[in-house]
């Protein structure tokens, strides 16, 4: 096998041509039976094999700078870089990141797991080695999913007035972008992609430079042609930001990619190379549903993916959304590309006419709510917590300002295991309750998450029920609308946690009692506006607080636990607040990484062991 003797970029380029073809086939088997045995990212990265291969063939990665745009169609490059053999390990605690890592690879540019900021990263790096003089190349890789957020344009608008020369690749796999028109575009798109084209035109160029009156000369054919080009060829968008426009190219040809590659690379110039894909190209399952072979669990590779959908907290919500439409013509539902992965499948096919799929447009997605709830609508935005971090800015000025009445559906709120610190929504909890006004419901199972909902859209103002990935775990009694409850009754500590989290904190308890430790449980169902009136009362009783959050301590609910028991004149003999102190939290299973971080029961139990 070819693919057994790739340890490094170097190898690439040393192959033969004909070698190529073989060398992408065999890159295809090896993707379906590793992410079949681990889970990961497998329709994108089937889709950009021949292109990732060619980017070797042009580029030194190790010197020259490729940014990837969301980075999970990383794994063909990571296995060309030196890391196949560790794809067993793939998205696994200590193991392969499922995303670029610099710290994992020199060949690695950039972290990249958020949509939409290749561009501006690049052109950064660009211009980073102008005023220093260097000389490597800089190449952007961004999808048209991601060239839905609006990061990525102010990225294309200043790079192309830049003229730093860099390449952005546009992986189209999807979305039609000024699509040409007529027999005579495509004709001049074949012409443009010729090789003479453009020694034609650089030779050219150089003579007329060098003749009594050639610049003038040549800058009138160039706005001649240009305004000619644009009357038949109605790629114009990225020119007229100051790009060098080249494509569309075939995306499954190594050849072409290779050619066009070069040619980019040596212009000199900001320059939009625009590659035509096919997502999930060579594995049946994944080309006829490439959104469910997107993010995959492991699967048997004879018959692909699972589409089966699990009950989880994501389609608990969607299809409880469905219920409360019908109820209420003023509900409807948005997401920002995830429409699937928040469970609003069912919401879409049942209410299609109140079903917004924004594109990768957090910061949109929120300032449109906001318009909505303006104007008598009750939007409910469900977003990744990880994604709701882009938003920020419009629930403070465009929301909450205002007091409008938007519902924000966080799912993947806390530790979401193997996609990793990227992904984890550890943010959410620090920055929604410092925001004035904003209420933050918290289920532990699926019974509340449905009557927190419910309770939401019958709110004033702006509401936030955030939620884990997965399923639930213990069931809890019925939500009748407290803010805290008392799970468990003792006197020698105060265990408080909210969410999922309880079933550890109740674990907890039951391990203290084991060593004739009285642990009282408290769970709050609220975290803003905080109600510190049950802790306060259990912690006078029990002089020792430990509070389990998987968020970072600033801004964290144990710290607003703590000060506000200080504000009251209550003075603990012991206060612990076990979180993720100020580190990002590692890839991993969430089990793994509650007891790596110390946040699983056992660990609690040994906390309160340790207590005065």
């Amino acid at each position: 096998m070819i693919l057994e003797k790739i340890s490094s970029p170097a190898d690439v380029k040393s192959l033969a041509a004909e070698d190529l073809e073989t060398l992408c086939k065999e890159l295809r088997t090896f993707l379906v039976e590793s992410v079949a045995r681990t889970g990961g990212h497998l329709a994108s990265n089937l889709g950009a094999v021949e292109l990732t291969v060619a980017l070797h063939r042009v580029y030194d990665t190790a010197q020259d700078r490729l940014v990837f745009d969301v980075g999970h169609q990383c794994y063909v490059h990571k296995a060309l870089t030196g890391r196949r053999e560790l794809f067993d390990v793939l998205r696994q605690l200590d193991g392969l990141a499922g995303f670029p890592k610099p710290s994992e690879s020199v060949h690695d540019a950039f972290v990249a797991g958020h949509a939409s900021n290749s561009v501006s990263v690049a052109l950064g790096m660009a211009r980073a080695r102008t005023l220093l003089g260097e000389s490597y190349a800089v190449a952007a890789l961004i999808g048209d999913g991601a060239l839905t957020g609006g990061l990525a344009y102010e990225g294309l608008n200043d790079a192309g007035a830049s003229g730093e020369p860099m390449v952005v690749i546009l992986n189209d796999n999807g979305m039609s972008i000024d699509p040409n028109v007529g027999g005579v575009a495509a004709h001049l798109s074949r012409l443009r992609l010729r090789p003479g084209y453009y020694r034609f035109k650089k030779g050219y160029r150089a003579v007329l430079e060098h003749l009594p009156g050639g610049r003038p000369l040549y800058q009138l054919n160039h706005r001649i042609k240009s305004g000619l080009k644009r009357a038949i060829y109605p790629c114009s968008m990225f020119e007229d930001m100051g790009f060098t426009y080249l494509g569309p190219v075939n995306g499954h040809s190594v050849e072409q990619l290779c050619t066009t590659l070069a040619w980019a690379r040596e212009m000199g110039c900001p320059v939009l190379l625009h590659v035509r894909t096919v997502k999930g190209k060579g594995y049946a399952p994944a080309e006829q549903q490439p959104e469910r072979s997107h993010g995959v669990s492991p699967f048997d590779p004879a018959v692909g993916p699972g589409l089966e959908r699990k009950v989880d907290f994501s389609y608990i919500l969607g299809h409880e959304l469905v219920e409360l439409a019908g109820k209420d013509r003023r509900l409807c539902a948005i997401t920002a590309a995830m429409a699937e992965g928040t469970g609003l499948q069912e919401f879409a096919s049942a209410w299609p006419k109140r079903f917004f799929d924004v594109g990768i447009a957090e910061g949109h997605a929120v300032a449109m709510a906001a318009g909505m709830a303006k104007q008598g609508m009750v939007p409910v935005f469900a977003v990744y917590s990880t994604f709701l971090q882009r938003g920020f800015d419009m629930l403070l000025h465009d929301v909450a300002l205002q007091g409008l009445h938007v519902v924000l559906a966080v799912d993947r709120a806390g530790l979401v295991g193997s996609d990793g610190p990227t992904h984890h929504g550890c943010q959410d909890v620090g920055y929604l309750t410092q925001i004035p006004g904003m209420t933050v419901l918290c289920p532990a199972c699926f019974e509340e998450l449905k009557a927190m909902l419910r309770a939401a859209i019958d709110m004033a103002g702006p509401v936030a029920v955030r939620y884990p990935r997965g399923g639930e775990g213990r069931r809890y009694p019925a939500w009748t609308g407290e803010a805290a409850s008392v799970l468990r009754q003792g006197k020698d500590v105060t265990l408080v946690s909210y969410g999922t989290l309880m079933d550890e904190i109740l674990a907890a308890a039951e391990l203290l009692a084991e060593q004739s430790v009285s642990a009282e449980a408290i769970k709050l169902h609220r975290i803003a506006p905080l109600d510190v009136g049950v802790v306060a009362e259990s912690v006078r009783r029990t002089g020792r607080l430990l509070v389990l959050e998987d968020c970072n301590e600033n801004g964290s609910v144990g710290q607003q636990l703590a000060a506000a028991l200080a504000k009251a004149g209550i003075a603990p003999k012991a206060v612990v607040l076990q979180n993720l102190k100020h580190a990002f939290a590692p890839q991993g299973t969430v089990s793994q990484l509650r007891k790596l971080l110390a946040l699983d029961a056992r660990s609690v139990a040994g906390q309160v062991q340790e207590m005065p």
